[in-house]
Parts: C-alpha cells; structure tokens; sequence
C-alpha cells in the first residue's frame, strides 16, 4: 500500500505556491514534498513535468524553497531581503534552460529543456518569486494571520487586506477557533 501524502496547497502565484509545500512552520510542520517522487508530483501538478528527481535535486528545491520563503517574509515586512536567499534565488534562475511558450488559447505556458530536469523547473519558479518580490506584478506580498502558519502570500484582492494564504485553511481554522471561544465565554447563545 502506497504512504499517503498530504494533498498539495495550489495557489495562483508559483512561487508562493512553491513555498506552501512546507506548511505550518511556526506549528506542527507539514512537509508536502517529503520523496523525490512527490516533488515530480508537485510540478507536474504545476505545469512543468520533469523526467526524474534526485534526492541531491530535492534537497536544492527545498533549498529554493526556504530562500523564497526568506525573501518573500522580508519583502512583506519591509526588511531586508537576505543576502543568502538572494544568492540561492539568482542562482536557480540562472542555472535553468526554460523558455515561456504562448498557448493558441492566448496563455503564457512554460517549455523547459529537451531533457527536462528539475533544474530548469526550479528556474521557473526562482524567475517568479524576483518578479513578485522585485514588485514587478499586480499586488503585494504578505503574510497569514495564523500564528502557526505565517505563511508568505501574494495578494492581490482588490482591497489588498487578504489576511489569509489560504481561507479553506488556515482563514477557516481561525474562524471556527473564535466561534469556539465565543461559545465558550456564553454558552447561552448556543440554545
């Protein structure tokens, strides 16, 4: 019987997508992308299939990964992007051979190399996180309300005011968690 995994958190913006692989860093970590296997998952999932995956390859997107992760949480906060997640997201997007395609349906699609691998992939999503941090696209970084999660987002409601990376989880957690609370303080407005 094959292990379970736990499901991916797909978002619309890659690179913050790409760091939701680890989730609940401040809580009980959840790592979505713990096998080689499940990284080949993730970004087929994702659009950019690759053939195959080394536990030398994983180890440089989990390596990616926290870089975004780092530079992403800086930029949110207004600090100082880390020089150390700076160099780590330059050199992925460096390293790559990916080109973007246009789709006969008018929608930018990635090509990655002849022998697709994951670094070419890792280029891809290393090229997305400069150009949300780099404040090149519609919206603005920022990070989840939720005190286990404090996970990097790119929001781009309307409003700007998102406080959640995800309302299925963590906006709903905090909700049901206060619901409770309020019910606890008066237990009357249940009846």
């Amino acid at each position: 019987m094959r292990t379970a995994f736990p499901d991916f958190r797909l978002g619309n913006v890659l690179a913050t997508s790409f760091t939701g692989t680890l989730s609940e860093r401040h809580g009980n970590a959840v790592e979505r992308i713990p096998t080689p296997h499940r990284l080949i998952d993730w970004l087929a999932v994702n659009g950019l299939a690759v053939d195959s995956c080394t536990t030398a390859q994983l180890d440089l997107a989990r390596e990616l990964r926290e870089s975004i992760h780092a530079a992403a949480t800086a930029a949110a906060i207004q600090d100082a992007l880390p020089a150390s997640a700076v160099q780590v997201i330059n050199d992925c997007s460096a390293q790559g051979r990916a080109a973007a395609i246009l789709t006969s349906e008018g929608k930018r699609r990635w090509l990655l190399g002849s022998a697709s691998c994951v670094e070419d992939a890792l280029s891809v999503i290393a090229a997305d996180a400069i150009s949300i941090i780099a404040g090149e696209r519609d919206g603005k970084l920022a990070l989840c309300a939720s005190p286990t999660c404090q996970a990097a987002f790119f929001d781009t409601s309307q409003s700007r005011t998102r406080k959640w990376c995800d309302m299925n989880t963590c906006g709903n957690r905090q909700k049901k968690a206060r619901f409770n609370a309020n019910q606890r303080k008066n237990p009357r407005s249940a009846e």
